[in-house]
């Protein structure tokens, strides 16, 4: 069957709601282990992660560090409008977003839109006895989304004005209201590069102390950014994938990855979904420059269908080292982009050779690409995590794959 007939309904289960995690344990790598090893299905627990790997293997993380991403204002008329912010417009680079002052633009979903037509909402704020006013403008639609400009007053920069108002997004269907506690156990420990609104959530299970133990068993560690939008809990709700568009996301990944993916013959074990589509991007934007040698790098974005459309046969070394030059020639540290990659049954993993992943929704892309990962064993995998008590989604257990 071609991947894109695929029927969303041959991906459904029946997840309880008690099964899905409203809160995380009070140990992150206390949480069960289902260890999957070609076929045969068994379990642990998540601080024996490390003893499970082979020594010398290079495990690759999500750097991404979660935002405080929910913004309210009132209107005088006493309307509560959410501002949710998604990806940066202007400016459009991160890392400048969030070191910027003033101003700046979102493009946003807003709640309550019905209410905000039009005019200005303004809050004030305090960050350290310092009053600031904050005010928000819709300029327009842009796509499914809102342009909103943003204004303040002071010298401070726009990750001050969102960590002193902003609220954390917690997944929706934990229907619960973000505590606290959210604030420290809805990040990874790893978490350094500002940009997502939901954490890559296999990560959470990691502590220091199984980090120290995975560099004891002799395994190689490696971080890249995926910034993880909203779009990552967007439901199929077509019949056949291939009428669902996939959310664009930004990734960045250091040269020096990249050299450390070469000297480990181009193989990876992945920590999380997102790891999983930025890696398996690397691949086929170094088709891309084998093909045309020079690329700009904005020309590298990964589309949806890509790799069930071009021809993929070289080897996975070649085309990393192909990648390796052009930064090289180009004098790129980070390499800056972006994909849309969908993985389902049919795509062909070039990279990607273990995988630590939590328990995801039913008829979501993400089961889709676990079923690809496993060649469509996933009903053992979650017949086994229901049966056992396993605790399911992101505060949930996790899973170690090898296919």
């Amino acid at each position: 069957m071609k991947t894109k007939e695929i029927h969303i309904s041959e991906y459904n289960y029946e997840l309880p709601d008690e099964r899905i995690a409203k809160f995380p344990l009070a140990e992150r790598d206390s949480s069960k282990l289902l260890v999957y090893r070609h076929g045969t299905v068994g379990e642990s627990v998540f601080h024996n992660l490390p003893s499970l790997l082979p020594q010398g293997a290079l495990m690759v993380f999500n750097n991404t560090k979660v935002i405080q991403a929910r913004l309210h204002f009132r209107k005088e008329t006493g309307a509560l409008i959410e501002v949710f912010l998604l990806e940066p417009a202007e400016p459009s680079d991160y890392e400048l977003m969030f070191q910027t002052t003033g101003r700046c633009s979102w493009l946003c979903l807003v709640g309550n839109l019905k209410k905000w037509r039009e005019g200005t909402l303004s809050r004030t704020i305090t960050i350290q006895e310092e009053s600031i006013i904050v005010k928000a403008t819709r300029r327009g639609e842009h796509g499914t989304s809102q342009w909103i400009d943003f204004e303040w007053s002071g010298e401070r920069s726009f990750a001050e004005i969102i960590d002193a108002m902003g609220e954390l997004p917690i997944p929706p269907y934990l229907n619960r209201e973000t505590q606290e506690s959210d604030k420290t156990t809805y990040q990874t420990v790893y978490s350094k590069i500002k940009g997502s609104v939901a954490a890559p959530t296999a990560g959470l299970h990691f502590t220091d102390r199984v980090l120290k133990d995975l560099d004891a068993h002799g395994i190689e560690r490696e971080e890249l950014t995926l910034h993880v939008g909203a779009g990552t809990f967007k439901p199929v709700k077509s019949d056949t994938i291939g009428q669902h568009e996939m959310h664009t996301e930004f990734v960045a990944v250091r040269r020096h990855t990249i050299e450390r993916l070469l000297a480990h013959e181009g193989h990876a074990i992945a920590v999380g979904t997102t790891s999983v589509r930025t890696l398996e991007s690397l691949y086929y934007m170094g088709l891309k420059i084998l093909a045309n040698p020079d690329i700009k790098e904005e020309e590298l974005h990964v589309n949806q269908w890509e790799p069930y459309e071009v021809e993929a046969h070289q080897d996975v070394k070649e085309v990393l080292q192909a990648l390796l030059d052009w930064m090289i020639r180009h004098e790129l540290t980070v390499l800056h982009s972006s994909t849309q990659i969908i993985i389902a049954p049919g795509y062909d993993y070039k990279i990607v050779k273990m995988l630590v992943t939590n328990f995801h929704q039913p008829q979501s892309t993400l089961l889709l690409l676990v079923s690809a990962f496993v060649k469509g064993d996933w009903h053992k995998i979650y017949d086994y995590a229901l049966a056992h008590d396993f605790r399911f989604l992101s505060y949930g257990d996790s899973s170690l794959l090898i296919p």
